[in-house]
């Protein structure tokens, strides 16, 4: 086996510029394969984070009009969502984890001792904070006893804070909401995002829903009182979230008197299908990408094997002399394959010690939100181990098969 890698490298000592050549075309087809997926990873990766900055799994229902006449009603009809909806969704979708209603108030004036601005008001119940993932920095959320006594109490948003508190403490400190005193109980921590949902999470304030329903009502006095406008849930599974979304609109259809089948009635914005989308197209573009790194890997494989062809005919008087001297075909043929398979892998190892370095490299620099940088993870390990096995064996054969096919009286004769 000494003899052999002696061998080997002496082989590649003596044709150095050709050997460099040959293994870097292997280098870069494993490089590119490797990196190509590392990329693919981290934007997707970095895009699903970007996504869960609005909620994990979230569904948005909006009120809408109908399309469809359903129970002696004309098609037209205005859909306005109520707590009556909310309800109905808490008492008949046991696939529903969590669902919260939501009431907005756009441009509304707030002002501190210190600084004024118009900022987007909604009014909250517990859940929300959590469905929306909004974790509170200092002080606490709202909860269920400030909405059931309809509390003056808010929590600010981390720009909100800084431009009615600047560098001061908020907590405990009061702020005039439409003219109202209300005491701020939390302020959420910065947020990044790069997608939003009604505009930054930064720029808002939180209070109870029935404090915003008492201190801040609609302009239009024919709203009903229990109006929301949007309403937020979560699929307990995954795996069953159209089922959910079924089973939610059929409970919205028997409390509005619409046709469960008329999506119209109730727009829907659902992040679970969404993110389906988003998989689908990550999974093309990293195929297409594969594909091209394989092709980049397959001519590697090309420059390997003519490299082994040139070997052959460069030692045929040393394969006549061997076999004059009593090897085997099939010894033959197992030192030019292995010395074949030897040059792919050794190639194909400087390629990966080459993404790996750089993906450490890369990994290691300020990441843009929507980039969670060079992932090499087991499948793309897995990958390019398979892709470099099969290139190695591949373009080993042909010239091991030449080698061992040569009689001893044809390379002796060949030779001079």
């Amino acid at each position: 086996m000494i003899g052999f890698f002696h061998q080997t490298f002496l082989n590649m000592w003596r044709h150095k510029l050709r050997s460099f050549l040959t293994m870097f075309g292997i280098a870069w087809g494993i490089c590119s394969l490797v990196l190509m997926l590392a990329l693919c990873d981290g934007f997707r990766q970095g895009q699903r984070k970007n996504m869960s900055q609005i909620g994990d799994n979230l569904v948005f229902l909006y009120s809408g009009r109908t399309e469809r006449q359903a129970g002696g009603e004309r098609a037209g009809r205005q859909i306005w969502l109520t707590e009556q909806g909310v309800a109905a969704i808490r008492a008949n979708c046991p696939l529903v984890e969590t669902v919260a209603p939501e009431i907005k108030r756009y441009d509304t004036p707030v002002a501190s001792s210190f600084n004024s601005g118009r900022f987007l008001v909604l009014g909250v119940s517990p859940e929300y904070l959590k469905l929306r993932n909004l974790p509170v920095e200092t002080g606490r959320p709202v909860q269920a006893r400030d909405v059931e006594q309809i509390r003056r109490v808010c929590v600010l948003g981390a720009s909100v804070r800084k431009q009615l508190f600047e560098e001061r403490q908020p907590l405990g400190g009061e702020i005039r909401i439409s003219g109202y005193p209300y005491t701020v109980i939390g302020a959420m921590s910065e947020k990044m995002q790069n997608s939003t949902y009604d505009g930054w999470d930064n720029d808002k304030i939180l209070i109870p829903i029935t404090s915003l329903r008492r201190d801040c009502p609609p302009e239009r006095t024919t709203y009903r009182p229990d109006r929301v406008d949007s309403i937020l849930y979560r699929p307990s599974s995954v795996k069953e979230w159209r089922a959910t979304r079924v089973q939610v609109r059929r409970a919205l259809a028997a409390v509005y008197n619409f046709d469960p089948l008329d999506e119209s009635a109730v727009p829907v914005n659902d992040s679970v299908e969404g993110a389906e989308l988003f998989d689908r197209v990550f999974d093309s573009g990293e195929i297409f990408l594969a594909v091209i790194a394989l092709i980049t890997l397959s001519l590697g494989g090309v420059s390997v094997m003519n490299t082994m062809m040139m070997a052959v005919a460069e030692r045929t008087s040393e394969i006549g002399l061997k076999k004059a001297l009593g090897a085997t075909r099939h010894r033959i043929l197992l030192d030019f394959f292995l010395e074949g398979v030897f040059l792919a892998l050794l190639s194909g190892a400087v390629g990966i010690g080459t993404v790996w370095t750089l993906a450490g490299v890369v990994n290691s620099l300020p990441m843009p939100a929507m980039f969670s940088g060079l992932l090499i993870d087991m499948k793309s390990a897995l990958l390019a181990l398979a892709a470099l096995g099969t290139v190695a064996i591949c373009s080993a054969v042909p010239p091991a098969w030449r080698a061992a096919g040569l009689t001893p009286v044809e390379a002796l004769r060949e030779e001079r």
